[in-house]
C-alpha cells in the first residue's frame, strides 16, 4: 500500500474525530509526519473504550418532585452527551439503560463485565439499593449526581471507603460537561489495556514486565537489534529526506547539527513508526545510553519527539515506568508527557526539569506546534534532538509511576524556559505547588518524572483508586 492510499485513508478515518483524535489536516500542515498512524484516540491504536451508562431513578422517590419524568430525565441527559460528542468520539456506550429497580440490575450484570468503568447518573431518591447493586459487579464506577437529584450524596463520602465503594468515585456538580471528565479515568484504563509497548534493548527486566501485564494488561516486548536496523534500511531515501528537509524547515534554527545526522535521525524515527505499525503498538523506547549506546545509525531523539508529537509514544533509555506514566497520563488528558532529569533552586521555590527530549506538541496532536531549534545531545556533543520552547504560565503535573501500586506527584507552573549551555537542552523551570523543599526530601525513586500539561491530580486521584494505586503528593 502506498504512502498516498495511506494518506487519504487516514484523512477519511480521522475526519469525523474530535478533542481526543488526531486531524490530518493539522499533522499534514505541520510537516511533522510523512503517514499518520491509525489511531482511536492518542494512544491507543485499536479499540474504543467501553463504558456502560447506567440512570438510576426510582418512581417512588419524593425528591426530586413525585411526579418527575424519567424519560424526560433521560431524553436531557442524552442531549448534553451529544453535546459532547468531540469528546466522548472514542467511547462506546455498550449500555444505555434506564433503571428503576435493582431487579433489573441482574439483567445487566454480564454485560457490566466486559466494560472499562461505568458512568451512572443519578435522577431521584431512594436509589441507594440500586448503585449498591451496580457496584457488587466490581467496576471502576463514576456517579454524576446534579443538584436536586436525592439525598443519596449524604452517603456517597462514607461508601467510598468501604469495600463496596472501593472502585466508586462522584461528580457532584450542574457542570454538565463533566460528564466528559467521568469518562477520563475509564479511558486510562483502557489504553493500559490495549497498549503495547517495544523496547529495544538487551537488559529487559521480565519481572516488571510482568507485573505490569498483570496489573495494567500492557503488553511489553524487546525488540532485536537487527530487526531495528532492518527496518531502518528498509525506509525510502527520498521519503527520509522529505520527512528531515520538514523538520529543518520548522525550526527556528539548526545550530551543531549537520544534515546528514539530521537526515539519519528522521530516517530511524520513520523506522520507529513502521515498527510500531507492524506490531500495532503504540510506544517505543530504546535502552540509547545502555545496551544499544551508538548501536543504531542515529540517537533516538527526534524520532521520540515525532512519535509523541503523532500522539503514540516515544520514551527514552528503556525508562518502563515513565512509559506507563506516559500512557496513562495520554489516556486521562490526549497529550504527552515529557521525561526529565530535574535540578532544584529553593530560591524560587521551583524545580527545573531538563532533557534532550522535547515535544513540540505538549497540548496534544491537534494542538499548536511550540517552536523548537535543532540540536545537538548536550552532554554528548553529538546527535540531533529539538530543543523546544514549552510555554510560560502553563499549569504542569508531573508523576512517576513506582513498581504498580504506587504513583508520586505534585504540581506546579511554568515560570520560565531557560536557555543556557547547563543540563539538557529543553528546560522548564516549575514553581511547585506546595514547598519544593517538601519535595526534595519526600524524593525518591529515582530521577526521571514525566511531566503533562494541565493539572491533572483530580484524575489521577480518580485513576488511582480505581486501580488501587497509592497516589503521593511529594510537594504538600
Amino acid at each position: 500500500m502506498n504512502s498516498e492510499i495511506r494518506r487519504r485513508e487516514f484523512i477519511q478515518l480521522v475526519a469525523a474525530g474530535g478533542a481526543f483524535c488526531l486531524t490530518g489536516s493539522e499533522l499534514l500542515a505541520s510537516g511533522a509526519i510523512a503517514n499518520a498512524p491509525r489511531l482511536i484516540s492518542p494512544g491507543c491504536r485499536r479499540t474504543k473504550v467501553k463504558v456502560a451508562k447506567i440512570f438510576i431513578g426510582n418512581p417512588k422517590g419524593l425528591w426530586p418532585k413525585p411526579d418527575l419524568d424519567f424519560q424526560a430525565e433521560v431524553a436531557f441527559y442524552q442531549a448534553e452527551f451529544a453535546k459532547l460528542k468531540n469528546q466522548l468520539s472514542d467511547v462506546d456506550f455498550v449500555v444505555d439503560e434506564l433503571v428503576t429497580t435493582s431487579e433489573q440490575v441482574d439483567a445487566l450484570t454480564s454485560k457490566l463485565q466486559g466494560v472499562d468503568g461505568v458512568l451512572i447518573i443519578h435522577l431521584s431518591l431512594e436509589t441507594r439499593p440500586i448503585l449498591e447493586k451496580i457496584l457488587a459487579a466490581g467496576q471502576p464506577t463514576m456517579v454524576f449526581s446534579a443538584p436536586y437529584s436525592g439525598h443519596e450524596w449524604a452517603g456517597f463520602g462514607v461508601l467510598r471507603k468501604q469495600e463496596l465503594g472501593a472502585k466508586m468515585d462522584c461528580l457532584l456538580t450542574s457542570d454538565y460537561s463533566q460528564l466528559a471528565v467521568a469518562i477520563r479515568p475509564f479511558r486510562a484504563i483502557h489504553h493500559l489495556k490495549e497498549a503495547k509497548v517495544l523496547d529495544l534493548t538487551t537488559n529487559m527486566n521480565a519481572e516488571y514486565v510482568g507485573k505490569v501485564k498483570e496489573k495494567f494488561g500492557t503488553e511489553i516486548v524487546q525488540v532485536e537489534l537487527q530487526r531495528m536496523l532492518d527496518t531502518y534500511e528498509s525506509i525510502d531515501n527520498r521519503e527520509a529526506q522529505a520527512e528531515a528537509d520538514l523538520w529543518t524547515k520548522r525550526a527556528t534554527k539548526v545550530i551543531e547539527p549537520p544534515k546528514e545526522e539530521i537526515f539519519k535521525s528522521l530516517k530511524l524515527a520513520l523506522a520507529f513508526q513502521k515498527l510500531l505499525e507492524e506490531e500495532e503498538a503504540t510506544a517505543m523506547t530504546v535502552d540509547c545510553y545502555g545496551s544499544m549506546y551508538r548501536k543504531l545509525p542515529a540517537f533516538p531523539c527526534i524520532g521520540f519527539t515525532r512519535l509523541n508529537d503523532l500522539g503514540l509514544g516515544g520514551i527514552c533509555e528503556s525508562d518502563l515506568r515513565s512509559a506507563i506514566t506516559h500512557i496513562i497520563f495520554q489516556g486521562l488528558s490526549g497529550r504527552p508527557s515529557f521525561i526529565s532529569d530535574p535540578t532544584v533552586d529553593e530560591s524560587k521555590n521551583s524545580i527545573i526539569l531538563a532533557h534532550c527530549l522535547g515535544s513540540t506538541k505538549m497540548d496534544g496532536p491537534d494542538g499548536p506546534a511550540a517552536p523548537y531549534k535543532i540540536r545537538t545531545i548536550m552532554e554528548r556533543q553529538e546527535g540531533a534532538v529539538t530543543q523546544v520552547s514549552m510555554r510560560r504560565g502553563q499549569k504542569v503535573t508531573q508523576a512517576i509511576i513506582v513498581g504498580t501500586d504506587k504513583m508520586v506527584y505534585f504540581t506546579g507552573d511554568i515560570i520560565d524556559v531557560p536557555n543556557l549551555d547547563r543540563g539538557c537542552r529543553t528546560k522548564i523551570t516549575v514553581k511547585v505547588d506546595g514547598s519544593v523543599e517538601r519535595l526534595w526530601k519526600n524524593w525518591t525513586a529515582g530521577l526521571h518524572r514525566q511531566t503533562c500539561y494541565g493539572d491533572l491530580t483530580k484524575d489521577l486521584e480518580r485513576f488511582s483508586k480505581f486501580k488501587a494505586i497509592e497516589l503521593v503528593n511529594e510537594a504538600a
